[in-house]
């Protein structure tokens, strides 16, 4: 924003402004009431390009846009902008660099901008005032107010206002003070003005988040006497708030007392309750509040239906959790990965990854996108069957679809190979690491050390762990099946973005990056192996020079001769599948 050897418009330069300044300005001001304060600065910086001088309304936008992002790095190099253009702040000028700093918490300098204001002869409204208290209660000085209450008695026409009060009570609640916030509600009411909707709710939140929902609700009484009504607002605090005190069915219930009060119930209040229901396993409660979001004719969305299917899929009920996601495609709705990715678990715990695999292939059918977790689900179910040969070609299948796969495919492909008893292949993956750019953890390497130990090969599980520990080391083992691994890890509370704080569903990882041609084609190996025919196998290739379907020269393999010639009757104790290869 430096606006040195930049002005070239000859109006800009004999005027306060031309009519592309002004124009542009205003259009900075429509898209910040948009919501898109970033194209309102990128609006600005045009201006400059362009040789052209921003007038002083132009700096004011462009402090309430920097400021909407949070961006109060460049607050103080506006200000010596304007005074270097020689130009004279106005009451709104200052009163936007005032907010600039009270939103970053930094009090004193708005107090120094106040201060600076006054002595330009422009009175401080009730505005500039509110702006100031809320600084100090963004600082956590709420107390400080009463200096500022004082310097408004002096000001004479300026006195508190609705606003001012509502602005002291938040603050004391954002300090988990609600004692002091209802002294500053008593102090408003003493001065002759009621609390509204906004004040009570500000203190609902406040009971809400201290865990103290029963007295949230009860102020819906003390509303009432004043001639309030609770709204969609107070309702949803007080139902999040029972939720995330575990008391869902006193959430439930509040949702029919709504029924009395006359506020209807929302989409995000029904889809928070079903995901309460979901955590404990009630799908007695979820039936219930799917009869209730019928009874306020409110329609599901894809939220209300992946929420539902986890529950029937958690339970093990597959035959349901599929009944749900045909009654959302037949409802018009289109599944999203959430969906797909419940389903595809719920038929890997239920030991069905034909049906995994299935749905995989009608994913990619219907013009759906699978990323890497969902491909890695189906792998593991493969593997938990024993049936590597069918996790390799999932494996095969994702690399031509132009998916890299991460850490946790090559680890659910070494514990498949652990429970087959065949080490050696589940240590050949380190190599296809390498090609793919996927580091390995210590989790890696303890996967493969306890592939080593099942078979009974304690040397080679010391030599592997003598990677990352001390060869001495005694490995741990670990037994359980990927798919719960894959959960913890891709598992995660989200939010959709109408409603980021009320509904939360699992979700999945989006960093499912397509792997370049040249990765998928350096990620080829051998697996000098008689389980699968190689000519199937993305592992199976000759030159790496070639296009994706071709192969390239084979690689020195992890056992080598004299590994294998002093090992071989260890070997012959390992699966009827395990072929050993001689190889120079």
């Amino acid at each position: 924003m430096d606006l040195q050897n930049q002005s070239h418009c000859s109006i800009c330069m004999t005027k306060d402004s031309c009519r592309t300044v002004r124009s542009q300005t205003k259009l900075m001001n429509i898209l910040i009431e948009r919501g898109k304060p970033r194209e309102a600065q990128s609006i600005f910086d045009s201006l400059i390009e362009g040789g052209h001088k921003p007038s002083l309304i132009t700096y004011t936008t462009l402090l309430a846009a920097l400021t909407i992002q949070k961006d109060f790095g460049s607050i103080h190099s506006i200000i010596s902008q304007v005074e270097e253009n020689g130009m004279k702040p106005d009451s709104i000028f200052f009163n936007a660099v005032i907010n600039a700093f009270s939103e970053c918490g930094n009090i004193e300098a708005a107090m120094e901008t106040f201060w600076k204001m006054k002595e330009s002869g422009l009175k401080p409204t009730t505005s500039t005032y509110n702006t100031l208290i809320k600084g100090y209660g963004i600082a956590g000085k709420p107390e400080e107010y009463l200096k500022l209450v004082d310097l408004m008695s002096q000001e004479g026409n300026v006195k508190p206002n609705l606003r001012t009060y509502n602005v002291l009570v938040r603050a004391w609640c954002k300090k988990k003070n609600v004692t002091e916030a209802w002294n500053v509600v008593n102090q408003m009411i003493g001065s002759g003005m009621q609390p509204d909707v906004v004040t009570y709710n500000t203190i609902a939140t406040a009971y809400s988040q201290n865990e103290e929902t029963d007295r949230a609700e009860g102020m819906i009484l003390e509303m009432q006497k004043n001639g309030l009504q609770p709204n969609e607002r107070t309702c949803g605090i007080i139902i999040n708030g029972y939720l995330k005190e575990g008391r869902i069915k006193e959430a439930l219930r509040f949702v029919y007392r709504m029924k009395e009060l006359g506020v209807h119930p929302n989409l995000v209040m029904f889809n928070s309750l079903i995901k309460g229901f979901v955590d404990v396993m009630d799908r007695d409660g979820v039936d219930e509040v799917l009869s209730l979001m019928e009874e306020f004719r409110v329609k599901p969305d894809v939220i209300t239906f992946s929420t539902t299917m986890n529950a029937w899929s958690s339970a093990g009920f597959m035959g349901k959790c599929r009944e749900i996601f045909d009654d959302m495609v037949t409802a018009g709705i289109q599944p999203d990965i959430h969906a797909y990715s419940i389903l595809a678990k719920g038929y890997v715990r239920a030991q069905e990854p034909e049906n995994a695999e299935e749905l995989l292939k009608s994913m990619i059918k219907s013009g759906s996108h699978p990323n890497v977790v969902i491909f890695t689900t189906v792998i593991s179910g493969w593997c938990s069957a024993g049936r590597m040969d069918n996790a390799i070609k999932i494996f095969d299948e994702m690399c031509e679809y132009g998916i890299s796969p991460n850490l946790k495919t090559f680890e659910t492909l070494i514990w498949g190979y652990s429970e087959a008893k065949q080490p050696w292949k589940a240590e050949e993956l380190l190599r296809v690491m390498e090609e793919f750019e996927v580091q390995p953890d210590k989790s890696t390497i303890f996967l493969i050390a306890e592939a080593w130990r099942a078979t009974g090969l304690t040397k080679e599980a010391n030599r592997i762990l003598g990677t990352v520990h001390n060869k001495e080391q005694k490995i741990e083992t670990t037994k359980e099946i990927p798919i719960d691994g894959l959960e913890r890890l891709y598992q995660k509370q989200t939010a959709t973005a109408s409603h980021p704080n009320l509904l939360q569903i699992p979700s999945v990882a989006t960093s499912d990056q397509k792997g370049s041609a040249l990765s998928l084609r350096k990620g080829r190996m051998v697996l000098r192996d008689a389980d699968f025919p190689l000519e199937c196998s993305w592992f199976a290739t000759k030159s790496m020079y070639l296009p994706l379907g071709c192969k390239f020269g084979a690689r020195c393999p992890i056992v080598c001769r004299s590994q294998c010639q002093g090992l071989l009757g260890m070997y012959g104790q390992l699966t009827h599948s395990c072929t050993v290869v001689f190889l120079n």
